[in-house]
């Protein structure tokens, strides 16, 4: 186990990397491209909208996370058995350079996100430039 506060060995990866790498291994996604966006779609089971958090970091990395907590214990029941999964959901996504970030939006239904990040119109192809040359 590495502790974040451990800085014995410089680049060692932290706790939080391990918390991390462990939480993206485990949350399943697809990715459409459409001509106009992508569309990513991923399962968040047992969480409400609320508990979602979608945003951009470094300025092209899509980063799809929530957390869904144990339910409370009621008095006198216990588990038998505990098979879904509770803890941090997280999926990272390097966005295309033609990736609008300005325009991304996100739906919850039936415990599946959907993001769509719509496409930035492609760029005007360059007119030659044309340079008059006078000849003495």
């Amino acid at each position: 186990m590495v502790d974040d506060n451990d800085r014995s060995t410089p680049n060692a990866p932290t706790h939080t990397y391990f918390r991390d790498a462990k939480a993206m291994a485990a949350t399943p996604a697809d990715v459409k491209e459409y001509p106009n966006s992508y569309v990513f779609i991923t399962d968040m089971p047992g969480l409400k909208s609320g508990d979602i958090k979608v945003q951009v970091e470094d300025d092209r990395v899509l980063v799809i996370s929530g957390e869904r907590k144990r339910e409370e214990e009621k008095e006198g029941a216990k588990y038998v058995r505990m098979e879904r999964r509770i803890g941090k959901f997280m999926r990272k996504f390097v966005l295309p350079e033609n990736a609008n970030i300005e325009a991304i939006s996100g739906v919850c239904q039936d415990g599946v996100l959907t993001v769509t990040v719509q496409k930035l119109p492609p760029p005007e192809p360059k007119k030659p430039k044309t340079v008059e040359v006078k000849i003495a």
